[in-house]
């Protein structure tokens, strides 16, 4: 299978200094700390800021914002002043400008497509290298600002229409759609497939991502096809792990891919019967992918720092055609990951535009035709409390004690 190498924006973006991300050192920086200072950050800068919560349960919250796409910029399970859960980009929002190549303003979800590399590229101008100096973000997906279609106090709606042209030449016209829906403890219930344990608080919230095929043509596999891509930016610390669950078959480990950069140093990754455990400091860069053949919904993390899980749920289509993003002419395009993460580093230079570390997910590629469409969904969801509580919560999703989570930890 075609390895997806692609490089990550935060490499891409090298030239913002780096943010601190301990609240000792944002308060030295007037730098916001909790949900409600990141909300009042957002606002003074923004003008489409929402913040989505229950009418009768003011504790868990979610903001978004069309001014960066629709894309989810953080939540917590604690109210104004409950810890906040996605990193943000303050210099580069307070700046109120825009940046060359790509805008990294942050968010614990935002919506992207896919391919970025490759002959069907959308982050290459036809007939250039596949080099930083030729490589754009569209717009479309960078710096449009996408209009409220409809709203309530716990969902949102925006739409977007425009045109991408791919590095084959390839016009593509879409019109997008995307719903950021805040959940209650019984949708959160039902989607774990069990209760939930006491002594935790939640906050979940569903996406419902759709693209639909606005030109007059059938998008084909041998002009170019585009996939969905949900890419989330969260908080590091020195004690959190990604957990990434895949499939147990004889060739699983030939399916995931841990050399994007160079291979990872082995206290960094561990890969063990069915799980995947990834080291999410900020402080050494890397990457993975998993292949769709053994990719499994529930990818996550655990932060013993801050007593944390979160866990995302998203489908993954085995025999989907799934597009590769490498920095070359593929031979094998539709042979991509399903699921990655990333942990964020310095460059050799020092550079660094977090810390933070991601978890990714993509949909499918499919050829649709004239005003059909690809709906894509995705649920991410953060838990915060004492320790027996997660105790019980990591045991349920993953089959995970948290002291194994603390051996690979200290594994160094």
């Amino acid at each position: 299978m075609m390895k997806n190498k692609l490089i990550p924006i935060s490499l891409l973006a090298c030239t913002i200094a780096c943010n601190n991300a301990t609240n000792r050192q944002q308060e030295k920086e007037n730098k916001p700390v909790n949900f409600g200072e990141d909300v009042t950050f957002l606002q003074k800068h923004l003008q489409n800021v929402v913040v989505l919560q229950h009418e009768n349960d003011s504790s868990s919250r979610v903001v978004v914002t069309g001014d960066y796409q629709a894309r989810v910029m953080t939540s917590t399970t604690g109210g104004r002043t409950g810890k906040s859960y996605g990193w943000i980009n303050y210099d580069l929002v307070a700046s109120g400008r825009y940046a060359p190549h790509i805008n990294a303003f942050g968010g614990e979800e935002r919506f992207w497509l896919g391919p970025e590399g490759g002959q069907y590229a959308l982050f290459f101008p036809p007939g250039k290298p596949f080099e930083f100096e030729h490589w754009q973000t569209p717009g479309l997906i960078d710096t449009a600002h996408y209009r409220v279609r409809s709203q309530s106090s716990t969902a949102i709606t925006y739409e977007q229409a425009g045109a991408v042209q791919n590095y084959k030449g390839t016009h593509l016209k879409l019109n997008i759609t995307r719903t950021i829906r805040l959940l209650d403890n019984s949708t959160i219930a039902g989607k774990l497939g069990f209760a939930l344990p006491g002594g935790l608080r939640g906050v979940a919230y569903e996406t419902e991502n759709t693209i639909a095929n606005a030109g007059d043509s059938t998008w084909q596999e041998q002009n170019g096809l585009m996939s969905i891509w949900l890419l989330g930016m969260f908080k590091p610390s020195g004690k959190t792990a990604i957990i990434a669950p895949f499939r147990k078959t004889d060739n699983a480990r030939q399916l995931i891919t841990d050399d994007y950069f160079g291979k990872i140093a082995a206290q960094n990754l561990q890969v063990k019967d069915s799980l995947l455990f990834f080291r999410a400091d900020g402080k050494a860069r890397g990457k993975i992918g998993l292949a769709p053949l053994v990719a499994k919904p529930g990818a996550g993390s655990i932060d013993l720092e801050n007593n944390i899980l979160t866990v995302l749920y998203y489908d993954v289509v085995p025999q989907g055609r799934y597009v590769n993003s490498k920095w070359e002419q593929q031979k094998e395009p539709f042979k991509g990951d399903a699921v990655n993460c990333y942990n964020d580093g310095p460059l050799k230079d020092g550079k660094q535009l977090g810390p933070f570390y991601e978890v990714e997910s993509s949909s499918d590629a499919r050829a649709l035709k004239p005003g059909e469409s690809l709906t894509y969904r995705q649920v991410t969801m953060h838990f915060e409390g004492d320790r027996n509580a997660l105790e019980a919560l990591s045991k349920q999703l993953w089959h995970l004690s948290l002291e194994e989570v603390q051996q690979f930890l200290n594994n160094k």
